[in-house]
């Protein structure tokens, strides 16, 4: 099948995580499948514009990408040239997978997409929750969901989530929705990494403390870090570890509250991107991974440590507790102070449960999470959408 992704930017290998490096790994499994993949994405890279090459395709692991140029309404990732392409081209594909809302380009390939009769399917990626849209720019999100979001989803073939818990939130919205599909994101294998690589300093002194509790992901404000500080505060030894891309400048309120719990001196951070051997080098110097989210769709760095072998501690807002619970990688628990830091306090100080648990995720995550397993049933679904578009045309 020829299958094309439309999302805002798409910059796997640079500083973007979650739903990019999701993405990626879907449409590099698919094209190891065979599938004709091609993305269509902007240049948009935080608030610049990233070095690609613009509108000229470029290949990266059997993908085809094809970069915009978006001058203006950066914010919304608006683009005339992507405009231009997706009504020139999108009629040559089988179906068009769009990933993200309240942006442009969804909206934008939604609707060519349907001028052309081509079927659709949309992943919200985690972005369509109610409390969250509370939270942050309420009458905007609002306005654009009752002008925009609500038809583009009620007329396409089928939604993707990632995770029941994605699917509850979205239901909340009551809309008239086609099938909603899950099935989950996956995982690589771990990295290998050469005897001679060299590690960051920084990353070797993040390190260094044994036992050591990390977190690694994006220091964001739906990521529960004030309250995992609140909770290592109440526990009594170990060190603890957050490492992460600082896009909303939460380090220095962090290492402020880390001061006033007076624990400065056994939580260390590392506010910038880690890739590589120095992620490797981060999750092999761990006893345990935590992710205390207050919300999250799904998690993909949950999957990452239980794929090396770490047992994990996470509340029940994040969408991959139900892989952790399916697969007795590690211990679910709600997101208040007292009960992380017995979570914690428990695989700090019990190391034999901690491996067993380790062990447990490993090779469950091994066996089930690998990407071309999940990209068969994507294979599936996009099959399925096709065969409905054919019968719908001849009837």
């Amino acid at each position: 099948m020829r299958i094309l992704h439309v999302l805002p930017m798409y910059l796997p290998a640079v500083r973007y995580g979650g739903p990019v490096f999701a993405v990626h790994g879907l449409c590099r499994a698919l094209a190891a499948k065979g599938h004709d993949i091609e993305v269509f994405t902007t240049n948009v890279d935080g608030p610049g514009i990233s070095r690609v090459p613009v509108d000229s395709p470029v290949c990266l692991d059997g993908v085809s990408i094809r970069y915009f140029a978006s001058d203006i309404l950066r914010r919304l990732f608006h683009s005339p040239s992507l405009a231009r392409a997706l009504k020139q081209d999108i009629a040559a594909f089988d179906v068009v997978h769009l990933h993200s809302v309240f942006l442009w380009p969804t909206w934008a390939a939604a609707r060519a997409a349907r001028q052309a009769d081509v079927p659709y399917l949309i992943s919200p990626r985690g972005m369509l929750v109610k409390e969250l849209i509370r939270r942050r720019s309420w009458l905007p999100k609002t306005l654009w969901i009752n002008l925009i979001e609500r038809t583009s989803f009620e007329r396409a073939g089928a939604i993707h989530v990632t995770s029941e818990l994605e699917r509850i939130e979205l239901e909340k919205f009551g809309w008239k929705l086609p099938p909603v599909i899950t099935v989950a994101n996956g995982v690589d294998d771990p990295e290998g990494t050469a005897a001679d690589v060299e590690i960051s300093a920084d990353v070797r002194k993040l390190a260094e403390g044994r036992p050591l509790v990390l977190y690694f992901g994006r220091l964001s404000w739906k990521k529960g870090l004030h309250r995992l500080l609140q909770a290592f505060a109440l526990t009594a030894g170990g060190t603890l570890a957050i490492a992460g891309t600082d896009d909303e400048n939460m380090f220095p309120r962090l290492f402020d509250l880390a001061r006033r719990l007076e624990i400065a001196e056994r939580v260390r951070f590392l506010p910038r991107t880690v890739l590589g051997a120095d992620k490797e080098y981060l999750f092999a110097a761990a006893q345990l991974f935590v992710l205390p989210s207050d919300s999250e769709n799904f998690g993909n760095t949950v999957l990452e440590a239980m794929r090396r072998g770490l047992p994990v501690v996470v509340t029940p807002e994040v969408g991959a507790a139900e892989i952790v619970r399916a697969a007795a990688g590690g211990i679910v628990v709600e997101g208040d102070p007292a009960s992380l830091a017995a979570a914690i306090a428990r695989l700090v100080d019990d190391a034999g449960l901690a491996a067993a648990l380790g062990k447990s995720g490993q090779r469950y995550v091994g066996e089930y999470c690998a990407w071309p397993r999940l990209a068969a049933k994507m294979e599936i679904l996009y099959a399925d959408l096709k065969s409905q578009a054919r019968a719908q045309a001849v009837a």
